[in-house]
């Protein structure tokens, strides 16, 4: 599959997650202390993304 979500631990010890496509990272979140947080973070991203408006500020 060419889009992933992947969970990962930052070198301050915490939970974070890097959304890529083809192996390359789109976007990483903020630090949470728990796995579960993160994994609460890519419900979100899922839920929420898809109907998201775009800010155009150019």
């Amino acid at each position: 599959m060419a889009h992933t979500f992947e969970i990962y631990k930052d070198k301050a010890g915490e939970f974070r997650v890097r959304f890529k496509y083809n192996s390359e990272t789109i976007f990483s979140t903020e630090g949470y202390s728990s796995k579960a947080s993160a994994q609460n973070a890519i419900e979100s991203i899922k839920k929420n993304g898809p109907g998201a408006p775009t800010e155009d500020n150019s």
